[in-house]
């Protein structure tokens, strides 16, 4: 059993694709050491039905999951969140709400795959899933424990900044997220 468990936070502008993806994926390769929420600005209706389809394919039940607001995360009843990833540029550049116990917060800006239309878009979905794969792999790999902040913002930017970001989340300052 891990000493610590992190709760972490994945923001994207709908909470329906990304945000989503990325929640099914640290839940589920966490093993306990994190447990993953999601949420948007500006929650979609549900879900997107190609995100479902993927974390089925994964072995994961889809149950529970729904487009949700971030103020559930943001109120006093909401569980203490230590780690705060955009996945999308809108929701990077979006004033955000004052979040409870000063949370780290990073960039993992990736393409949004609801963007994509027609044959392309199962295969938008599957990069996006890879992104989101590679990044939550280093992130687990990280000694978080052992690092200070500083070290654990540079080393989460670096994560945001690799294969697949989009151009702001390459140019992340050290500040920025």
């Amino acid at each position: 059993m891990p000493e610590r468990s992190y709760n972490a936070l994945f923001l994207c502008t709908g909470n329906s694709a990304r945000s989503i993806m990325a929640e099914a994926l640290l839940n589920r390769d966490g093993e306990g050491r994190f447990r993953a929420y999601s949420a948007g600005s500006f929650p979609k209706d549900a879900p997107h039905p190609m995100a479902l389809k993927l974390i089925t394919q994964m072995g994961l039940p889809t149950d529970g999951y729904r487009s949700k607001s971030w103020d559930e995360f943001a109120g006093p009843d909401a569980p203490t969140i230590d780690l705060i990833f955009t996945v999308c540029d809108d929701a990077a550049g979006e004033a955000c709400p004052v979040w409870p116990g000063y949370p780290m917060t990073a960039h993992w800006g990736i393409e949004d795959p609801t963007a994509a239309e027609g044959p392309g878009q199962e295969q938008a979905f599957l990069t996006a899933m890879r992104y989101l794969h590679t990044r939550i792999q280093l992130l687990l790999a990280l000694p978080i424990e052992s690092l200070d902040r500083l070290a654990l913002k540079r080393s989460l930017n670096e994560i945001g900044a690799r294969d697949g970001a989009t151009p702001l989340a390459q140019g992340t300052p050290e500040g920025a997220a």
